[in-house]
């Protein structure tokens, strides 16, 4: 084991494991469409986001087609809604989740502007219950098999253009 850590550690990368967009948008799109009630006023139904790796800033967005109806709207109303969110890794359950989410905007092109404002208010606790949280990945067995055979534990998670890279690390003693 020592020997195959020490080629690793000779090839000046850190051990990783990558997950590609696709993987990550196949596994997103299993947990959608979703609803929320906005107190017995609105009904949102948010479809699967569209996801878009940001390298630069180590993040991914998600775009969402929403659509909205209730007695606070005269008819629905299409619109869609913008977040972007770090990665954790939950060890629990070998997960990458999304989290430390920042919502961007909501959008309804047919609203009047004081309903939009209205709805934007709420824009911030819809994108929490959409996404906070949500799996993107889970790791199998099988993935970690090999890290686990070198003693070595996921650690940092970083967004390329590729797709995701999962350092390794040693375990603690």
């Amino acid at each position: 084991m020592a020997l195959a850590f020490a080629a690793l550690q000779s090839a000046q990368a850190q051990p990783s494991y990558t997950v590609s967009p696709e993987q990550l948008q196949q596994v997103v799109a299993q947990r959608f469409p979703r609803q929320y009630a906005v107190s017995g006023l609105l009904n949102i139904a948010v479809q699967a986001p569209q996801l878009r790796l940001l390298p630069a800033q180590n993040r991914i967005s998600a775009e969402m087609a929403v659509q909205a109806n209730g007695p606070a709207l005269q008819r629905s109303q299409p619109g869609t809604f913008d977040v972007d969110f770090a990665l954790r890794y939950e060890a629990s359950d070998h997960t990458l989740r999304a989290y430390q989410l920042k919502f961007q905007n909501l959008r309804f092109a047919n609203l009047q502007p004081q309903v939009r404002v209205w709805l934007n208010a709420y824009g911030p606790a819809l994108a929490t219950q959409s996404l906070q949280e949500v799996v993107l990945h889970q790791l199998s067995p099988q993935d970690l098999a090999m890290a686990d055979k070198l003693g070595m534990q996921p650690d940092s998670i970083t967004v390329t253009d590729k797709g995701l890279v999962i350092g390794l690390v040693l375990k603690p003693l």
